[in-house]
């Protein structure tokens, strides 16, 4: 199939599956502005800030659009052939991901702006909130160690194609010079705002161009910042140490906002080199169902390598964790929750289209961000020149570390907030120890594994990941039910994930524990599956218990009096 006619076709259903399936969902929720938001009751000045749907909508896409949506469809596509890809990314981001961070979003919001984990807690009993917040802090570290190494890996080596290519700069230190640039430039920012003030398009026009900018001077830097893998690595978690515990608006809120832009840039290129580069597709649309190895096949291992680009449950930790706290009305809800989603496919979609127009014989060996950034930057010398190559490829490598950083420091500051309300440690002192707890258990993977790769934490990643979609699915489907509303559109689509996950941490177990040369990290590995299949059934189990007790949450359903306008 023509890879044009491919574009226009997976563009229209996301349109009509937000303006059809996406309304359907939201008048289930009887989302009314009239409501009082926890951003407007709280207000603090640091987690509670009531957002402008413009800036708040970029920042959230950007801290659930990260390496995941990128990373997972082409290593599927390696695995699978780009069919399944597409269909899974397809159906999974509109039945699943979308309902996934919109029912998630909007059950925080009426929560009082609390996490996942507190909610369950609320709905299934103490235990089970323990039991949820233990399975989160597990996901949260290996999102951690696995954006890790691959984020201090791409500022050590140059992308393999600038490596045939005559550049007078270090192509990783332009790279990390590029990404710690636009860390501070965020920072300049948000301080710009607090205390200036002055409107949001002149920020715009001032700091999107300059991270554009901090791209050609880390070509000019490249040197600066020469480190091996491992102290970037733990140079970067330290980074992230720092950036959970300072208030949203000098990090998390600016950062989000231009990273959002550097999203819907690499979007547009994308949208470019599809529409315009002539690309053919010259990858097989099928390979097989089982490939070999010990995630091989395509049940269950497609679903959970593709991660994020269909479901993700990392992004009801961000909507219940970070964006709920900022929601200004509810009807913002639809549009950040599951508009954010469907943008977030389409972005796994561009991610898999850079593999699917180069033949298998030149990306052999080649790593995911490789590939990306090598056809991001392609896209854009379709507007500056080949003569430019490296510039734009160095951007595209940039673009990816980009969307990592996003998800790290946002995934820290879970961390620190799920820690915060297991021990009720309240307070700076409170935040300080739940972010060193957090950070060690990473700290220790970079010190000590870091020369497994990646690959090594991806797999179980991708199924705690998913596996945790599904409980989020759980507990609103018990919230739902005791309102008595309509179940299935949640209830159907965790059932999936569950069965799917549960069957890949399964085989994952076995595999870890039953391997000739058991490593460490392969016994953390199995030991990590097992609990989380446990925690899981354990969840499962109480939510069936809970679900015979109906009642209890209809009034977070109905409508609210006058009087309890928001002052806005």
């Amino acid at each position: 199939m023509h890879l044009v006619l491919l574009a226009v076709a997976f563009l229209i259903l996301l349109m009509m599956a937000y303006r059809l399936y996406g309304g359907w969902v939201s008048r289930q929720m009887n989302l009314d502005d009239r409501r009082v938001t926890p951003a407007h009751k709280v207000n603090d000045g640091i987690d509670f800030v009531p957002t402008k749907m413009v800036y708040l909508f970029p920042q959230h896409f950007s801290a659930i659009a990260a390496a995941g949506p990128i990373a997972g469809p082409i290593l599927a596509c390696q695995s699978f052939g780009w069919l399944p890809c597409l269909l899974w990314i397809g159906l999974g981001v509109v039945l699943i991901g979308a309902v996934h961070d919109f029912s998630s979003l909007t059950a925080s919001v009426r929560h009082g702006g609390t996490s996942i984990a507190d909610i369950t807690r609320s709905l299934m009993g103490p235990r089970a909130g323990v039991a949820i917040m233990l399975f989160i802090w597990i996901t949260l570290i290996y999102v951690t160690v696995a954006f890790t190494a691959m984020t201090s890996a791409s500022f050590v080596t140059a992308p393999d194609e600038l490596k045939s290519v005559v550049v007078d700069f270090n192509p990783g230190g332009a790279v990390a010079a590029a990404s710690i640039m636009y860390l501070l430039l965020s920072v300049v920012m948000g301080l710009v705002q607090r205390f200036l003030r002055p409107p949001l398009w002149l920020l715009t026009i001032i700091f999107v161009p300059a991270t554009l900018g901090v791209v050609w001077l880390g070509t000019s830097l490249s040197t600066l910042l020469t480190f091996d893998a491992r102290t970037w690595g733990l140079l970067i978690l330290a980074y992230c140490a720092v950036a959970s515990v300072v208030p949203v608006w000098a990090l998390l809120q600016p950062r989000g906002y231009l990273g959002g832009f550097i999203l819907f840039l690499a979007l547009g290129l994308g949208v470019i080199g599809i529409f315009f580069g002539g690309y053919e597709i010259k990858q097989e649309a099928f390979r097989s169902f089982d490939i070999g190895g010990a995630t091989g096949t395509l049940f269950p291992f497609l679903f959970v390598t593709i991660a994020c680009g269909a479901c993700s449950g990392f992004h009801g930790l961000v909507c219940s964790g970070t964006t709920c706290k900022q929601i200004d009305k509810e009807s913002h809800i639809r549009p950040v929750g599951y508009g954010a989603m469907l943008a977030e496919g389409f972005v796994a979609f561009i991610s898999l289209v850079t593999i699917m127009i180069v033949a298998s014989s030149e990306i052999a060996g080649l790593s995911p961000a490789t590939i990306y950034g090598n056809g991001i930057g392609n896209f854009l010398t379709l507007l500056i020149g080949k003569e430019n190559l490296p510039f734009a490829i160095t951007f595209g490598a940039m673009a990816f570390s980009t969307f990592v950083f996003d998800t790290l420091d946002v995934c820290t500051r879970l961390g620190r907030y799920i820690l915060q309300e297991i021990f009720h440690w309240p307070g700076k002192i409170g935040a300080i120890a739940a972010t060193l707890i957090t950070v060690a258990v990473p700290v220790y993977f970079v010190a000590t594994s870091l020369d497994v790769g990646w690959r090594a934490f991806w797999t179980l990643f991708g199924a705690s990941n998913q596996l945790l979609a599904a409980l989020t699915l759980l507990a609103i489907s018990v919230w739902l039910y005791k309102a008595r509303k309509r179940i299935a559109f949640t209830l159907l689509p965790m059932l999936f994930v569950l069965v799917i996950t549960l069957w890949a941490l399964g085989k994952l177990t076995y595999n870890n524990f039953t391997a000739e040369n058991i490593t460490t990290v392969m016994i953390l590995n199995g030991i990590a599956s097992l609990s989380l299949i446990l925690l899981a059934v354990y969840l499962v189990i109480k939510g069936l218990m809970e679900s015979r007790k109906r009642g209890g949450a209809e009034s977070d359903f109905t409508q609210p009096e006058p009087s309890q306008h928001p002052a806005n």
